[in-house]
C-alpha cells in the first residue's frame, strides 16, 4: 500500500522524512527548518514532508507553550508551502479541527494520546486527506487494527501508521520494534517517531525530559527494520526551543543522520528484492 501526500510518495522504494520544529515558534523558524531539511532531502534523493504543530493541546504544565493556536498556525503552515513548495502535516485535536484543518493542509496527525478518539478519527477520515496516526503509548500495535477499521468505515484509505514508544512504567517510554512488523502487516505504510520515542513524559519538572542521544540509534534500527517514513523533531537550537527541548534533534546534525538512515533503508530495500 503507497499513500501520496502532496507529491510525495509514502510507502515506495524511497524514504520519506517528516520533519520539522515540534510547535510552530515564529514564521521564519518554519520557513527556514523547511528550506533547509528541503535541500538536505533532495540531495539524498529522498521525500521530505514538513510538520509543526500549530497547538500543542497535551503539554504537562497549564503555563507551557503551545503555540500560535489555529488560524494564525494555519496561515504560517501555507505561507511554508507556498514558500518552500512541500507537502504539509500538522496535528488535529478535534472533530471539527479535522474539518477546517483538512481543507487546508496536505495530511493531518492523530496525537498519540488521542488515536482511540472515535469522532475524531471518524471527522479525519471523512476529510479525505491522508492520515499519520500515531500509536497510543499505552497500546498494543496488533490493537491499532481497531483504529484502522474506524478510518477505513469512511472510505478513507490513506493512511500511516507510526510507532513512537510505549509507556515502561513512570516517566519512560520504551521501542518494541516489533510493532513495525506487526502495524506492516495491517497493510498501510509505517513510520517510525524517532524524537518522541526517547521522551520521559513529564520527567523534568512539570515537562517532559528525554534524551536525545539515543535518537539516532533508534532510527537506525528502525530502518534496518523496514520502515517507510520516519519522523523526527529538529531545532536550530534544541535547548532554547519552547516544546520538547530535550529530545529535538540539532537541525545541523541531521545530513549526516540521514545519510546512514538512508544507507540502511536502501540496503535493506535491495536486499528484499
Amino acid at each position: 500500500m503507497q499513500v501520496r501526500i502532496g507529491d510525495i510518495l509514502v510507502g515506495g522504494d524511497k524514504l520519506t522524512l517528516i520533519a520539522g520544529p515540534c510547535v510552530i515558534e515564529s514564521e521564519e523558524l518554519c520557513l527556514e527548518v523547511a528550506s533547509y531539511l528541503k535541500n538536505v532531502s533532495l540531495k539524498l534523493g529522498i521525500g521530505y514532508i514538513f510538520k509543526s504543530s500549530y497547538d500543542k493541546a497535551n503539554r504537562t504544565a497549564i503555563s507551557s507553550f503551545r503555540g500560535p493556536g489555529l488560524e494564525k498556525g494555519l496561515e504560517i503552515l501555507m505561507k511554508v508551502r507556498e514558500e518552500v513548495k512541500v507537502p504539509i502535516l500538522t496535528d488535529v485535536h478535534t472533530p471539527e479541527e479535522a474539518r477546517i484543518v483538512g481543507e487546508v493542509v496536505d495530511a493531518l496527525q492523530i496525537p498519540a494520546f488521542l488515536c482511540r478518539q472515535t469522532d475524531l478519527l471518524l471527522s479525519a477520515g471523512r476529510t479525505g486527506k491522508p492520515i499519520n496516526v500515531k500509536k497510543g503509548q499505552f497500546m498494543a500495535p496488533w490493537d491499532m487494527r481497531y483504529v484502522v477499521e474506524k478510518i477505513e468505515s469512511t472510505g478513507n484509505r490513506q493512511i500511516l501508521l507510526c510507532e513512537r514508544g510505549t509507556t515502561f512504567g513512570y516517566n519512560n517510554l520504551v521501542v518494541d520494534f516489533r510493532s513495525l512488523v506487526i502495524m506492516k502487516k495491517l497493510g498501510y505504510p509505517v513510520v517510525f517517531d524517532a524524537t518522541h520515542s526517547v521522551q520521559m513524559p513529564g520527567a523534568s519538572g512539570g515537562i517532559s525530559g528525554g534524551d536525545r542521544e539515543m535518537a539516532p540509534y533508534l532510527l537506525r534500527a528502525a530502518c534496518a527494520i523496514g520502515v517507510d517514513a520516519i519522523f523526527l523533531e529538529t531545532h536550530p537550537y534544541p535547548e532554547r526551543a519552547l516544546s520538547d527541548s530535550a529530545t529535538m534533534l540539532p537541525l545541523q546534525n541531521l545530513p549526516s543522520l540521514l545519510e546512514v538512515a538512508v544507507g540502511i533503508f536502501n540496503l535493506v530495500r535491495e536486499i528484499e528484492r
